[in-house]
């Protein structure tokens, strides 16, 4: 592609690069100049005009980032996306409901790296979505770019991100008494569950309040509703083999893994009973503020299976914003 400013009469098929003003006459910036434009702007005592002059072998902006984006998400109904039409060179992917963001970061960089106005920007993989919200945008820079180009950053990209819906739409929720409890506590635990199942589409099947002992516990877990059970107890979870991993065994489950290298959200344990996931929350899961049971939640409900190296790669990246509530804040 050439650009810059040539002869009014040498610029029919070109694309003006800049929106022109003269007298009556108003051409915005990206139009492809007609023999009619180059009459109008002459009768305004225009002889000089900024275009970009595509050669051949290029592909204009709006056709590239559609072919891109096509390329990119081959199947927009199987990846959870809908895809807007082209407008001054951009493309947008937005999630059709809730869930979370799944994509291949390397294709991406490599993709990015082959021509610099051939681009794509996305959100940072796992990030939570809902319906509309943004995903990832195809923005190519220029009036037209290389078609081999173009090409290869198709085959580079292809397939290269979706949107992994909600697929457990149900949970039941386990709350602990201790003695001198107060009764706010629970039903503030319950209203920021209840807020976070409800921005995934996630109903709150059922709410058992029993009192802070391994086999209270075990009893709920055994027989609370819901594809999905998630234990907040009164009394914040310190060791593996405390009360409320105990009560998920004493249920007959497992408990996979405590801790959880996210603040805050240290205090998490999950586990599963008959295949059912088990999600021990931490006490900061009282406050609606972003912390680490979030994003192990997000991918349980969205039927991911969490494994030991999911949660180590968790770290980076994982300190969270202060809670006004935090008993001991991280700095005085």
């Amino acid at each position: 592609m050439r650009f810059g400013p040539v002869p009014v009469g040498d610029a029919i098929g070109s694309v003006l690069a800049h929106t022109l003003r003269a007298d009556d006459l108003h051409l915005k910036k990206g139009r492809v100049l007609t023999p009619a434009d180059v009459t109008a702007m002459l009768r305004a005592g225009v002889d000089q005009v900024v275009v970009a002059m595509p050669q051949d072998g290029d592909v204009l902006e709006d056709v590239a980032a559609t072919i891109l984006a096509r390329a990119l998400v081959p199947n927009p109904d199987a990846a959870c996306v809908s895809v807007t039409r082209a407008t001054t060179g951009r493309v947008n992917l937005n999630a059709v409901g809730p869930g979370i963001v799944e994509l291949d970061a390397d294709a991406i960089f490599r993709m990015n790296s082959l021509h610099p106005e051939i681009t794509l920007a996305t959100l940072a993989p796992m990030t939570r979505v809902t319906r509309r919200m943004l995903v990832a945008t195809v923005k190519i820079i220029s009036y037209a770019v290389p078609r081999a180009d173009l090409e290869r950053a198709c085959q580079v990209v292809a397939g290269a991100i979706r949107v992994r819906p909600v697929v457990r739409r149900s949970a039941g929720l386990v709350l602990t008494t201790v003695p001198g409890q107060k009764e706010s506590l629970n039903a503030k635990a319950q209203e920021a569950v209840l807020t976070r199942l409800s921005a995934l589409g996630v109903e709150l099947s059922e709410v058992r309040i029993v009192p802070h002992d391994t086999a209270e516990i075990g009893a709920a877990l055994r027989e609370i509703k819901g594809e999905v059970a998630l234990i907040l107890t009164g009394s914040a979870t310190s060791d593996l083999y405390d009360t409320g991993p105990e009560g998920l065994r004493a249920a007959g489950g497992h408990v996979a893994r405590f801790g959880l290298p996210v603040d805050p959200g240290n205090l998490l344990f999950h586990g599963a009973i008959d295949g059912r996931p088990v999600i021990g929350l931490p006490g900061c899961a009282r406050s609606p503020a972003l912390n680490g049971a979030d994003w192990v939640l997000e991918r349980i409900v969205c039927g991911l299976e969490i494994h030991d190296a999911d949660v180590a790669a968790m770290g980076v990246g994982g300190l969270l914003k202060e809670i006004p509530s935090r008993p001991h804040p991280r700095e005085g």
